[in-house]
C-alpha cells in the first residue's frame, strides 16, 4: 500500500489532493459523488480548486497565524 501526503495552501491544492486520493482508490468523480449523494459537477467544482470567499478567507488567516494543513491518504483499491 502507497500512502500519499501533501501540504495543503489553497483550495488548489485541497483539490488536486482530493483528485489524487480519489484516483488512488480508483473512483471516477461519478461514483464518487454518487457515494456522498452530490452531483458529479460539485466534485469537479472541488477538484479544480474553485475558490469560495470562505476558503480564500480560511486561507489567508492560516497564512497569517502560522497554521499549516496538510492531507494523507493511501492508493488502497476499493474492494
Amino acid at each position: 500500500m502507497t500512502s500519499y501526503e501533501a501540504k495543503l495552501r489553497s483550495p488548489a491544492d485541497i483539490g488536486l489532493a482530493i483528485q489524487q486520493a480519489r484516483l488512488a482508490r480508483g473512483l471516477t468523480q461519478v461514483e464518487l459523488a454518487d457515494q456522498l449523494g452530490i452531483s458529479q459537477r460539485s466534485v469537479s467544482e472541488l477538484e479544480s480548486g474553485k475558490p469560495t470567499i470562505w476558503a480564500r478567507r480560511m486561507f489567508d488567516l492560516m497564512r497569517a497565524t502560522g497554521v499549516e494543513l496538510s492531507a494523507m491518504w493511501d492508493g488502497e483499491a476499493r474492494s
